[in-house]
């Protein structure tokens, strides 16, 4: 049951990934991005990771996903002009595409080391305490960083909305 569900979320997980991409309303983009993160957030309850699963909800789904379409709504951007597709990357795209995979396939099985059975719900280290402890002393300038490149973010969307108006 628990390889059905992680093939069953992985999917959600692909198929939201590959609609964000695809789309080209920025709101529509944003749903998609949420799907991705609440899918995520369930393969990390079936490894055992409770705490893990729902923070990426609050903190991804959530409160991001909030700030996101807020930033959206400022920008008060519309649906994406399309452009004609260039006849050479309409025809070399996806082959050039599959030989990137397959290459990045080979080098990663010769790079990385062999790895144990992944064993659904034997994940130990995503308890609240874990995950504070290393995130207040081993990660805490790349997490005091993008919360200043978040707030960078923010405050350029408002000098762009402000140029707008003006």
């Amino acid at each position: 049951m628990d390889v059905f569900l992680f093939f069953l979320f992985a999917a959600i997980a692909v198929g939201c990934a590959v609609n964000l991409v695809l789309q080209t309303h920025p709101i529509s983009s944003a749903i998609s991005l949420i799907g991705v993160m609440v899918s995520l957030a369930a393969l990390y309850l079936l490894l055992g990771a409770e705490f893990i699963a729902a923070a990426q909800v609050i903190v991804y789904a959530g409160a991001i996903m909030v700030l996101f379409i807020f930033v959206i709504m400022l920008l008060n951007t519309g649906s994406e002009e399309t452009e004609p597709v260039n006849a050479l990357s309409r025809f070399l795209g996806l082959p050039l595409l599959l030989v990137m995979v397959g290459l990045l396939s080979v080098v990663m099985l010769d790079v990385a080391p062999p790895s144990q059975e992944v064993r659904f719900g034997s994940f130990t280290g995503g308890g609240a305490a874990d995950v504070g402890l290393l995130l207040f002393t081993k990660y805490l300038l790349p997490f005091e960083a993008t919360s200043v490149l978040i707030l960078i973010a923010i405050l350029g969307a408002v000098v762009l909305a402000m140029r707008e108006v003006d």
